[in-house]
């Protein structure tokens, strides 16, 4: 492993050089506000008619249609959603200047062929292991997220200076950057989404609270097990691992841990887990959502709606009403 702190980035190399970034979502507004904050020329790309020009402007942020904002730009950070990266990149690719750099905070779109960059460009990536959300608030408390960082093409030799002088101004630094490849960033994030942050939990979480309304309990006890003090195991896994959560659970739930667990992930469990990383190597995924996205998304929909219209939906919705505490 290798891994760049603050001490070992020079920012020099981005001193009065302008830093675009188009989008103003979760990672695009972290990114240009820490950036400013940190000295940085930024402007941000927008479409005039969209609704985050307001905001981006009202946040002091100079802002620019994209094809004004690439111009002369040093480093342009494209922070919108994968599937829309393809035709932004070919709608401002011309007015960018020779021998600047793409930036991207995940590789989705470089590692599927989706932007095909300039040979004069440098393409890197900066991927924080957080949201949005927590890179500004951790930037603001004097801290960091960490950050993984990858050269995919280096035209000017200068690509990774670049790379971890933008990791610095967005606070990664601090906590620490880590050499990847666009290759390893993209796969990971991929399978981690899929088989156990978003899709391997989710389902969990839902088959859980099934299993025990079938079986006769309330579905707003059957909520609380395995819904809303899920939080709590999430949070001591997050601060100490596995260790932080064997000594601040019960003997009773460690024992039901090492019994049980290995008989819900069983062989069948991680055979399906191979499969799907084998899915997103092999680009079947990519090009699954490539073609559901040209299709406009009618599956995605689909899913979507019965996701949320799920019960556990609806007993989740009562019970966090009465938690105030949440909102805070």
């Amino acid at each position: 492993m290798q891994m760049y702190l603050e001490a070992d980035v020079d920012t020099s190399c981005l001193s009065d050089q302008q830093v675009t970034i188009l989008g103003y979502g979760s990672q695009g507004r972290a990114h240009a506000l820490n950036l400013k904050d940190s000295g940085f020329n930024v402007v941000v790309g927008l479409r005039p008619d969209g609704g985050s020009w307001a905001k981006a402007e009202a946040d002091g942020l100079t802002v620019k249609a994209p094809s004004d904002a690439v111009k002369g730009a040093a480093i342009v950070a494209f922070l919108t959603p994968d599937m829309v990266q393809k035709s932004l990149y070919q709608s401002v690719v011309d007015d960018i200047a020779d021998g600047a750099t793409l930036l991207f905070a995940h590789g989705f779109a470089v590692h599927f062929k989706q932007v095909e960059p300039r040979a004069d460009l440098d393409v890197v990536l900066i991927a924080p292991k957080g949201p949005g959300g927590l890179v500004r608030r951790q930037y603001e408390q004097g801290h960091g997220v960490p950050c993984l960082v990858a050269v995919h093409q280096d035209a000017t030799g200068d690509a990774l200076g670049l790379a971890l002088a933008y990791s610095a101004g967005i606070g990664g630094a601090r906590a620490g950057v880590i050499k990847t490849t666009f290759a390893e960033e993209t796969e990971t994030d991929l399978f981690g989404e899929q088989a156990v942050l978003c899709g391997g939990t989710t389902e969990l979480i839902v088959a859980g609270f099934e299993t025990l309304v079938a079986a006769g309990y309330q579905p707003e006890v059957a909520y609380y097990e395995v819904m809303h003090e899920l939080k709590l195991i999430v949070d001591l896994l997050h601060e100490g691992g596995l260790r932080k959560m064997h000594k601040f659970i019960s003997d009773t739930a460690a024992w039901g841990d090492m019994i049980s667990g290995p008989r819900v992930v069983d062989a069948n469990s991680r055979a399906a887990m191979q499969a799907i990383l084998t899915e997103i190597q092999d680009g079947t995924f990519a090009r699954n959502w490539i073609a559901e996205n040209e299709a406009g998304m009618p599956e995605f929909r689909r899913m979507m709606n019965d996701d949320l219209e799920h019960p556990i939906e609806k007993v989740g919705a009562d019970l966090r009403g009465r938690m105030d505490w949440l909102e805070e």
